[in-house]
C-alpha cells in the first residue's frame, strides 16, 4: 500500500495482501463461498438474513412499517449475519445472494422459496406485494422510485467513499476524503432543497424512498453513522433534519433500527427478532409493538 504522491498503478494489479483497514479480513477479489453453512429457517414466510447497518435497517424498517399498518404476512424471522466473521460467505448466504451483502431476503409464501437481495429490491418487492408505500398515482410512483434509485446510486459515494476513508481508511489520505466529503455535502443538499418543499421525499406521503434514505443521510446528519455530524456542518441541512426527526419518531422505524443490532446500549440490541413479542424484553414501554 502506499500513500506516495508519485504512485503509479501497476499495468496489472494483483491481491498481494489483505488491505482494508478494519475490514481487510474479508476483502478479497474474488466472489463464492469460503466454506460450507446451511442458513437457519424460522417459521414465518418472510426469512430476513441482514446485520443492523444502514442498509440492513431498510428492509427491518420496511417489515415493521407493514406490520404497523397491519400487514400480517409481513411477519418475519430476522437472522443475525456477522459480516465481520465472513457469515456472508457461507455457501447458504451466497446461494441467495451471490454478492455476498447483506440484507438476503427469502420469502417462502409461494409453491418454492423466491430470493430477493439488494436493499432497494427489497423494499421495491415488498411494497409491491403488499400494495403498500409506494403510491399509485404514475406521478408520485414515480417520484418515489426516482428516490429509490437516487439512493442507490448515491450511496455508495457516502460509504464507500467518504465513510471508508474517513473512518475506515489505515491511511488518511486528504485527496480522498476532501473528494468525498465535498459529494457528501452536495447530496445533503440535494435532499435538503428537495425537502424543503416536500414533506417526504415523495411528496405527502411516506414511502419506501424514505425508508431507503433515512437510515443513510438521516444517520449521518445526527451523527448515528460515521460520528461525522460535526464534521460535515458548514451548511445547516435543517429540512433534512426536520424530516429525519420525524421519522425517527415513527414506532415502527423504533422497532426496525433495533432488529440485528450489534452494538450501542444493549437494551437497543434485538440481535434476532423472531415474534413481535421479542420487543417486549427490550422496549420498557418506549417502543409500541
Amino acid at each position: 500500500m502506499s500513500d506516495r504522491a508519485d504512485y503509479t498503478p501497476p499495468k496489472i494489479w494483483k491481491w498481494k495482501a489483505p488491505s482494508g483497514g478494519r475490514f481487510a479480513n474479508i476483502n478479497r477479489p474474488t466472489a463464492g463461498p469460503t466454506h460450507e453453512k446451511e442458513l437457519p429457517v424460522g417459521k414465518h414466510p418472510l426469512q430476513l438474513y441482514s446485520l443492523a447497518t444502514p442498509n440492513g435497517q431498510k428492509a427491518t424498517i420496511m417489515l415493521e412499517e407493514l406490520l404497523e399498518l397491519g400487514h400480517r404476512g409481513a411477519e418475519y424471522d430476522a437472522w443475525l449475519i456477522r459480516i465481520t466473521e465472513g457469515d456472508q460467505f457461507g455457501s447458504g448466504f451466497v446461494a441467495i445472494n451471490p454478492n455476498s451483502k447483506i440484507p438476503a431476503l427469502v420469502d417462502r409464501s409461494g409453491d418454492k422459496p423466491r430470493r430477493v437481495f439488494e436493499s432497494g429490491a427489497i423494499l421495491l418487492y415488498l411494497a409491491e406485494k403488499f400494495g403498500a408505500l409506494l403510491p399509485t398515482d404514475p406521478d408520485r410512483r414515480t417520484e418515489a422510485l426516482n428516490w429509490l434509485f437516487w439512493q442507490m446510486g448515491s450511496a455508495p459515494y457516502l460509504g464507500g467513499g467518504f465513510g471508508h476513508f474517513y473512518v475506515y481508511a489505515p491511511i488518511k489520505i486528504e485527496y480522498a476524503i476532501d473528494r468525498f466529503t465535498m459529494e457528501a455535502k452536495r447530496q445533503l443538499d440535494v435532499l435538503d432543497r428537495h425537502l424543503a418543499e416536500h414533506e417526504y421525499m415523495a411528496g405527502d406521503d411516506y414511502s419506501i424512498a424514505d425508508i431507503a434514505i433515512w437510515p443513510w443521510y438521516g444517520g449521518v446528519i445526527k451523527g448515528d453513522v460515521y460520528d461525522a455530524a460535526e464534521f460535515l456542518q458548514g451548511q445547516e441541512y435543517r429540512n433534512v433534519g426536520r424530516w429525519a426527526d420525524a421519522i425517527a419518531k415513527r414506532p415502527a422505524v423504533m422497532r426496525g433500527v433495533m432488529v440485528n443490532r450489534t452494538s450501542g446500549d444493549p437494551a437497543s440490541q434485538l440481535r434476532e427478532r423472531h415474534d413481535a413479542s421479542d420487543f417486549l424484553t427490550k422496549t420498557k414501554g418506549k417502543v409500541s409493538i
